[in-house]
């Protein structure tokens, strides 16, 4: 859908008046899900209490379909709204059955009490977040990462159009990061509701968001697609990188390149049978090189990080001169050429050369 739905209009944020973060405009879409991320303290949440209205505004506006989000009212706002926020509960002798059915109490009367059809979608929302085994625990005596199941499924039983979330794998294993974050697409794209988030782990944030909102200073420095953001430069300047490599390809983090800047080794690979080699490598502060390897190659990206010579060929040419006589150059003067099971075709004929000559002067290592 085209049209706005959630509008952040040249929106100031910050405590006690002042101002932290300011100009903030974003347009955003029903269904998307949207994730903030940057350094730690850039205000990430003070955005969303401040969109939630638990923080007061200090300038600009907010549009939730067209109507201003401060003329709404808290009930109004309740029931189409559901905020998960990282600050802990209060609860004693509240069980996990008990937290999730707060988030009938928008419709029910002044009594709270739920009726049998509440009850039924309280169960509903822990089977959702695959916790219904936890209903009559606890709510303190559970884990913090059974803890934010509980809360996402409070949120889910609110039947909100938009959930705000800060933070919400904190505490998670990767299964339940996982588990999370696919309940969240699923609800997004099956039932169009507006994901409003924060994550540390960007390269989750890559593979689940429609959009990225990168926060750094006193502003918003970066809105776009997951494609138009997740660039090695982009969020080199968003973290203020400079111990090592964000790669774009696989959305990781790599740490810096071993120190040394003649290289020990040749790593000849292909395919992404050369990753782990570089990666060992790099672990023990060996300097390597790496090649002849094609540009399209996923080695090549890697390596192209991590190895301090990177001897390169172009997509679906032949190994040239150039590339092999810096080839047969490196393997003449590395301690060792770790041959990692390329295989050779017709293309890169040239590659037998290199690796016999590697196995003439006793250099070569086959994994």
């Amino acid at each position: 859908m085209s049209e706005k739905y959630f509008e952040l209009s040249n929106l100031s944020v910050g405590y006690n008046k002042k101002t932290l973060i300011h100009d903030i405009c974003l347009d955003i879409k029903k269904g998307e899900i949207v994730t903030l991320i940057g350094p730690n303290g850039a205000g990430k949440s003070t955005i969303l209490k401040s969109i939630t209205r638990q923080l007061e505004i200090i300038g600009g506006q907010v549009f939730f379909e067209n109507e201003e989000i401060r003329t709404i009212s808290y009930k109004d706002l309740s029931t189409r709204m559901a905020v998960v926020l990282t600050e802990r509960l209060k609860t004693e002798l509240l069980t996990c059955h008990d937290i999730v059915a707060t988030g009938r109490y928008p419709y029910t009367g002044r009594l709270g009490i739920l009726s049998h059809e509440d009850e039924e979608k309280v169960d509903n929302a822990l089977r959702t977040v695959n916790a219904l085994d936890l209903g009559n625990r606890d709510f303190n005596a559970i884990s913090d990462g059974q803890k934010q199941r509980i809360l996402l499924a409070r949120a889910i039983c609110q039947e909100p159009e938009i959930i705000i979330l800060d933070e919400p794998t904190s505490f998670l294993d990767i299964r339940y990061k996982l588990e999370l974050l696919s309940i969240l697409g699923r609800m997004a794209k099956e039932n169009n509701i507006t994901i409003i988030m924060t994550l540390h782990e960007i390269d989750l944030a890559q593979k689940i968001s429609d959009k990225i909102v990168c926060v750094s200073g006193d502003r918003v420095i970066r809105y776009g697609t997951p494609q138009e953001i997740f660039k090695e430069e982009t969020i080199k300047e968003l973290y203020d990188i400079d111990n090592g490599f964000f790669d774009p390809m696989f959305g990781s983090i790599e740490l810096m390149k071993p120190s040394g800047h003649e290289p020990e080794v040749l790593v000849i690979s292909s395919g992404g049978s050369g990753i782990p080699v570089f990666r060992e490598l790099q672990k023990k502060n060996i300097a390597f090189a790496a090649g002849p390897l094609y540009e399209n190659d996923m080695d090549y990206q890697l390596a192209r990080l991590l190895a301090c010579q990177v001897v390169t060929e172009e997509p679906f040419e032949p190994i040239g001169d150039d590339a092999f006589e810096q080839a047969t150059a490196l393997v003449e003067n590395v301690k060792e050429v770790i041959d990692c099971g390329v295989h050779v075709g017709t293309q890169n004929a040239r590659m037998k050369e290199i690796l016999d000559l590697a196995e003439s002067l006793g250099k070569l290592k086959i994994i």
